[in-house]
């Protein structure tokens, strides 16, 4: 699967970032702790949002029910390393990906699919960058995600396909591409799990 994600992101992630992350693991964790229930939380809308839509549904189903359980293996790794929990602002990432969405349907539906594609991408390829400088632990779990995200990566691009016109989807995918692309490359004042080039 790395190869695909590879192929589907227009850039790797910057050496300065994985440094950032290996220096800021605690903000790391907390932020990851929240994309894990915000994820969750963006699949529950979705289906709240789309109720006829029967396979977006099941899906979502299944992947809000796993990303909770991320949530919940953060928490404990989070409690065995004496992290204490505290608010962090969001990053910028996906609501910067979110300004490319269009706003009329169907294509606002296609367009926040193939937006989730790419955070489940990048989640992944950010793991993949992380975890050979990382403690056997942390090292494990993030390489044991590695599985969950790929597949929820490819589960929200067979929806946008599903859903929305081939030729359409695909240009979409270019325009995320661009923004995400972006987003990741250009300075960033705060790290985040998903933020640019420290500064």
């Amino acid at each position: 699967m790395l190869p695909e994600i590879h192929d589907f992101l227009a850039c790797r992630t910057p050496d300065a970032w994985v440094q950032a992350a290996l220096e800021q693991q605690e903000v790391m964790l907390i932020d990851h702790k929240n994309c894990e229930f915000k994820a969750a939380s963006t699949a529950l809308s979705l289906i709240a949002k789309y109720n006829t839509h029967i396979d977006l549904i099941n899906m979502m189903s299944r992947l809000a029910r796993e990303e909770l359980v991320h949530h919940e293996q953060v928490l404990r790794l989070m409690k065995r390393r004496g992290i204490p929990l505290r608010p962090i602002s969001a990053g910028r990432y996906a609501s910067g990906l979110r300004k490319v969405v269009r706003a009329h349907e169907p294509a606002k539906l296609v367009d926040t699919l193939v937006v989730g594609a790419f955070i489940e991408a990048r989640s992944c390829e950010r793991f993949e960058s992380l975890v050979p400088h990382l403690d056997e632990e942390l090292g494990r779990f993030y390489h044991g995600l590695l599985k969950s995200e790929a597949r929820h990566f490819q589960g929200y691009l067979k929806l946008a396909y599903q859903y929305g016109d081939d030729a359409d989807v695909a240009k979409t995918i270019e325009k995320v591409r661009s923004a995400e692309a972006e987003l990741i490359n250009s300075p960033d004042c705060e790290f985040r799990f998903h933020s640019g080039v420290p500064t």
